[in-house]
């Protein structure tokens, strides 16, 4: 995994990234699997504690919305609400965030040989206020942070295609668990 951290023109609170993953499967894969906003919590429990779905959308997936639950390393939770604002394709799809979190993402997938490069631009502002109030002082922190829950999403998605091409249940059963969430008491909302 790679992240690169864009210095900000606006606020400190605001932040920009771009985190490069390579996992092996296909694009149509991961795309199923990012696109499952519901399954989040099963198979990147490290950072999404809870999803709740409120929009269906339309069957490219724009407009499907869920609030979702989610934390790093660091011992916070955020709140926030995503919704897909352009078709789900094999080369990617956006969304918006609001809540704790306002702002775009953007994930890309590209094929290359046996493995997907997936790209996720997300340009994003902090708007729960201990951590915007705290971003001047703090932001290597939320930074570091976020690279932790992104190199744990790619460790993670890696273990779901996995499972899914696993031959049967013995061999889905021999596959380690995905990286669990930290500071366990976080878990509950």
């Amino acid at each position: 995994m790679r992240t690169v951290r864009y210095v900000p023109r606006r606020a400190p609170w605001s932040y920009r990234f771009v985190t490069v993953w390579r996992v092996p499967g296909t694009v149509a894969e991961v795309r199923a699997v990012l696109s499952d906003g519901a399954s989040l919590p099963r198979w990147w429990p490290s950072v999404y504690l809870d999803v709740v779905p409120r929009a269906d959308g339309d069957p490219d997936g724009v407009g499907r919305t869920v609030e979702v639950f989610t934390k790093g390393w660091l011992p916070y939770t955020l709140r926030w609400t995503l919704r897909i604002t352009e078709p789900m394709t094999d080369t990617g799809f956006a969304l918006a965030a609001s809540g704790d979190l306002a702002g775009t993402g953007r994930w890309t997938f590209r094929p290359d040989g046996p493995e997907v490069v997936i790209t996720y631009d997300w340009q994003v502002t902090a708007t729960k206020p201990l951590v915007k109030r705290l971003s001047r002082l703090l932001r290597p922190a939320f930074e570091a942070n976020h690279r932790w829950a992104m190199s744990r999403g790619e460790e993670s998605l890696a273990l779901e295609l996995r499972r899914r091409r696993a031959a049967g249940p013995a061999e889905r059963a021999a596959l380690p668990p995905p990286p669990a969430v930290t500071f366990r008491r976080a878990r509950g909302r």
